[in-house]
C-alpha cells in the first residue's frame, strides 16, 4: 500500500533516538509557532500567518523562485503540507508548487526518465527510493545544511535509510508508530479488564474476554491490490518481540531464509491470534472473514462491543467515524502491543517518508533544509495527525492525541525501534508474496509450511 494514501505503510532497521539538541531548538520553534499560528485540538491553523521570519533568514532572498513538490498525498490531505509550507513562501519569496498523485510510485519513475522529474519528492517508502537512485542516477545527493539537521535533531540510525551505497541521499519527514493496540477505555473499565503490559497478559486477556462471551480481536486486511498488508505488520511486529531486532535484520536482510525455524515460530505465534476461532473476528465473522474485511473498517466494531481490541498503526486515527472521541478517556484509545521477551524491552515497528531532491538549485537546497527544520516539523505537526522522528518537534505542538502518544514512543531515549520490513524487501517479496500468501494462509487456511516456503522460492537470486 502506497504509504501516504492516508494510512501509510513502511519497512526497516533500528532507530535509537537521542534528544541532542532538541530541546532548545523545539522552545524556538513553539515560539515562532504561538507568535505565528492558531489552532485548535483539531489543528487547521494558519501556520504562516504573522510568522517570524528571523530563523528563515538563513535562506536568503529566494523570491522569484520557484520549486516543485511531488507526492503520493493528495487532497483533502495535502492541506496540512501545503499550509505548513506557507511560513517558508512568506519568509523566503519562494513559490511552493505542490502535486500530489495516487500514481507516484510508478509515475515518479516515468518522469525521472522522460527528464521531467519534480525539484523534490517525498518518498513513501525507502524501498523506492533506493530504486530510484540505482536505476536513475537523478536523485541529488543531500546538501550539507540537510546532513547537518538530520544530525542534530534525528536519531542516528534514522540516516541510513536515505543512504544508498554509502552516500546520504534523503532525510526523514513524517512518521507512525504500527506497533499500536486500540481498545474503548469504556468498554475495558465496565468490563474490569486493565492494559496488558506483557505478551502473556495480553493472551490471559484475550481468554477472559472470551470467557466472559466476547470476541476480543477485530482483524481486516482487504486492501484492493495491497491486500494482506496488515497480515504482514502482525508478523513483523511479532518477530521484533519474540525473536529480537538482530534476528528482524537478518530476516529482512535474507541473511536468515524465510522459511527458517525461527521464522516458522513467529509465523505460529502470531496464527495463535489471528488464527484462534474463539479470539477473531468480532462483527464481522470468522477467521476467514479477515481477508474480505477492509483494513479501513475493521476497529470500528470496537466502538459497539463486538471486539475488544484491534490492532493498527498510529495512522488508524484517521478511520475512525467523524464525532469519535480519541483520548485515554474517550470512545477509543491505543496501547503499545506488548513485549513477548523481556530482554528486547518494548520495540516498535514504524513507518515512515523520505525527501529526496532532483536539482541541487540554491531554491531547492533551502526548501529542502526547511524540511528538516524545527520551524517546519512544528508547524506541519500543528496541522493535524501527524508526528515525526525529530527530537526538535514540541509535543505542546502536537495537537492530536495519538500522535502525542506516537511522538512520546518515538522520542523516548532507550527507544529500539525497527523499519516496517516488507518495504525494505525486495518487491517481488515485500509487496507481491508476503503479502499474497499471507491472505492464502487466511483465507484458505494455507498450512504454514507451504507459506514460508512459497515466500523462500519467491525471493530473488543475488
Amino acid at each position: 500500500m502506497l504509504e501516504s494514501e492516508t494510512f501509510p505503510k513502511s519497512k526497516g532497521r533500528i532507530m535509537t533516538l537521542t534528544r541532542g539538541t532538541g530541546v532548545s531548538a523545539a522552545a524556538l520553534a513553539a515560539a515562532l509557532l504561538l507568535a505565528g499560528c492558531g489552532g485548535g485540538e483539531d489543528g487547521g491553523g494558519n501556520a504562516a500567518a504573522d510568522v517570524d521570519c528571523a530563523a528563515f533568514e538563513q535562506y536568503g532572498d529566494l523570491a522569484g523562485t520557484t520549486v516543485t513538490f511531488y507526492t503520493s498525498v493528495v487532497a483533502p490531505d495535502d492541506a496540512p503540507y501545503i499550509a505548513s509550507f506557507e511560513p517558508f513562501e512568506q519568509c523566503t519569496g519562494a513559490d511552493v508548487v505542490y502535486e500530489g498523485s495516487r500514481e507516484f510510485e510508478a509515475q515518479i519513475v516515468v518522469r525521472v526518465q522522460s527528464g521531467s522529474p519534480p525539484d523534490i519528492a517525498l518518498f513513501p517508502q525507502p524501498g523506492l527510493l533506493q530504486t530510484v537512485v540505482r536505476d536513475t542516477d537523478a536523485v541529488v545527493p543531500a546538501p550539507a545544511s540537510v546532513v547537518a539537521n538530520v544530525d542534530d535533531y534525528y536519531g542516528q540510525d534514522w540516516k541510513p535509510y536515505g543512504t544508498i551505497d554509502g552516500t546520504f541521499y534523503a532525510a526523514p519527514n513524517g512518521a507512525s508508530v504500527k506497533s499500536l493496540v486500540w481498545y474503548s477505555p469504556g468498554a475495558f473499565a465496565q468490563a474490569g479488564y486493565e492494559i496488558p503490559q506483557t505478551w502473556d497478559e495480553l493472551v490471559e486477556l484475550s481468554d477472559q474476554i472470551v470467557d466472559d462471551g466476547g470476541k476480543p480481536w477485530c482483524v481486516g486486511i482487504a486492501s484492493g491490490d495491497a491486500t494482506g498488508w496488515p497480515v504482514t505488520d502482525w508478523m513483523e511486529d511479532v518477530m521484533l518481540r519474540d525473536k529480537g531486532p538482530d534476528v528482524y535484520d537478518q530476516w529482512v536482510a535474507h541473511d536468515i531464509p524465510f522459511n527458517d525455524p525461527q521464522v516458522a515460530d513467529v509465523l505460529e505465534r502470531t496464527g495463535s491470534i489471528l488464527k484462534n476461532e474463539e479470539y477473531v473476528n468480532g462483527g464481522f465473522g470468522d477467521v476467514r472473514s479477515i481477508a474480505s474485511t477492509a483494513f479501513q473498517d475493521a476497529g470500528l466494531p470496537v466502538l459497539d462491543g463486538n471486539c475488544f481490541m484491534h490492532k493498527q498503526s498510529s495512522f488508524y486515527s484517521s478511520s475512525w467515524p467523524e464525532g469519535t472521541t480519541v483520548a485515554e478517556d474517550g470512545d477509543v484509545w491505543a496501547f503499545p502491543l506488548p513485549p513477548i521477551d523481556e530482554s528486547f524491552g518494548s520495540p516498535l515497528l514504524t513507518g515512515g517518508e523520505f525527501v529526496a531532491a532532483f536539482s541541487d538549485r540554491p531554491e531547492v537546497q533551502a526548501f529542502q533544509t526547511y524540511l528538516t527544520s524545527p520551524e517546519y516539523v512544528n508547524a506541519r505537526a500543528a496541522e493535524g495527525n501527524w508526528t515525526a522522528p525529530s527530537t526538535a518537534l514540541d509535543p505542546e505542538n502536537v495537537p492530536d492525541p495519538i500522535a502525542r502518544l506516537g511522538l512520546e514512543l518515538l522520542q523516548a531515549p532507550d527507544a529500539t525501534l525497527r523499519f516496517d520490513g516488507s518495504d525494505l524487501m525486495p518487491a517481488a517479496v515485500g509487496s507481491a508474496s508476503f503479502w499474497t500468501e499471507m491472505t492464502d494462509w487466511i483465507a484458505n487456511d494455507k498450512p504454514d509450511d507451504e507459506v514460508l516456503d512459497a515466500i523462500e522460492a519467491s525471493w530473488p537470486s543475488p
